[in-house]
């Protein structure tokens, strides 16, 4: 197994890491009942994968829970992940990076994982409405008490990164280790500015949506999708917004890319999927590639390792260069 250095830090991640996301039950789809994701879980920690990615928000906590329910007996074996920002009440303290509300989170995020500590700790997005002093020193705090080792952001700007780094310093706190974002072949704007910023500050990157939201893995070979697939139930369940938000992913753009990624699979007698990962694999400013499988077979078609020679990287880099706008409109704020 290929362990890396996940940051200015010494601790040693895979260069895969098993999202938790599709575990439990989605307000508009069903993913992920317990019973698969523990079979997920096992196999992915038996090919010495190591790092597991959830958050409070997803499915309502209950992917928390099942996390900690499967992890019981071998927690000391992974990297375990989480995230605060999203509501979790109706007050409105109980949202955000303020302290009135991430030492609830934790606490109860804790108590969902049934563990004592987590290995990072994430600011799910940036909160505009509280001083980046009070959230990194808050922060500062956990990683003082052992309930948190390591403090990653998620979806943070070049600036935000900066701030925050500079808020750690000035209080003589623990700054951030990891950033994860949004990376893939057909979204690729985080090159311009937050990578660099990442290189500077000391941050190591997690990729989260590394199949471009399933289209990298030519599931989806029009803008159109079938009523019964993933994004066409999302389509028609979802409001105007989610909507939307299927449009731009299909866009003949993305699509275009995607039949590239799966002619260079044809050359290479693998998997779309195998050659998303391997670009991913191949840039030097990323640490890890987050996947989100659904079903044991595609956790086995995410964990295909190949190497894409250099003359079909160019090609993929060439067809997928960032544009002057948006690349793509997965997600801009929360993942």
């Amino acid at each position: 197994m290929d362990y890396v250095t996940l940051g200015r830090s010494g601790l040693k991640v895979s260069r895969i890491s098993l999202g938790a996301m599709n575990f439990g039950h989605s307000a508009y789809i069903a993913t992920c009942d317990e019973q698969h994701a523990r079979q997920i879980i096992d196999r992915f920690l038996d090919t010495g994968h190591n790092v597991i990615d959830t958050a409070d928000v997803y499915s309502d906590g209950e992917s928390e829970q099942i996390v900690g329910r499967a992890l019981r007996g071998r927690r000391d074996q992974v990297v375990l992940a989480t995230k605060a920002f999203a509501p979790q009440g109706e007050s409105p303290n109980a949202r955000g990076l303020s302290r009135a509300h991430l030492i609830p989170a934790l606490e109860a995020s804790l108590g969902r994982l049934d563990t004592d500590y987590v290995d990072i700790y994430y600011c799910h997005q940036w909160d505009p409405g509280t001083p980046i002093e009070e959230t990194m020193a808050t922060l500062d705090g956990f990683v003082r008490s052992g309930k948190v080792r390591y403090l990653g952001c998620s979806n943070f700007t070049a600036a935000q990164i900066v701030e925050s780094q500079w808020a750690a310093e000035r209080i003589g706190g623990t700054p951030f280790t990891v950033l994860q974002a949004q990376y893939s072949m057909v979204a690729r704007t985080i090159e311009a500015e937050v990578l660099p910023a990442c290189r500077r500050h000391g941050l190591g990157v997690t990729a989260w949506s590394p199949l471009g939201g399933g289209v990298l893995a030519g599931r989806y070979r029009d803008a159109n999708p079938a009523p019964e697939s993933r994004w066409g139930k999302i389509r028609d369940a979802g409001p105007a917004m989610v909507q939307r938000l299927v449009t731009d992913t299909l866009s003949d753009r993305n699509l275009r890319i995607a039949d590239e990624v799966g002619r260079i699979a044809t050359e290479l007698g693998t998997t779309s999927v195998a050659v998303a990962l391997a670009w991913i694999a191949g840039r030097s400013d990323i640490t890890s590639s987050l996947i989100g499988p659904r079903t044991i077979e595609q956790l086995e078609e995410n964990l295909v390792e190949i190497e894409l020679p250099a003359e079909l990287t160019e090609r993929l880099d060439a067809l997928s260069a960032p544009t002057n706008g948006p690349v793509n409109g997965l997600f801009s704020s929360a993942a």
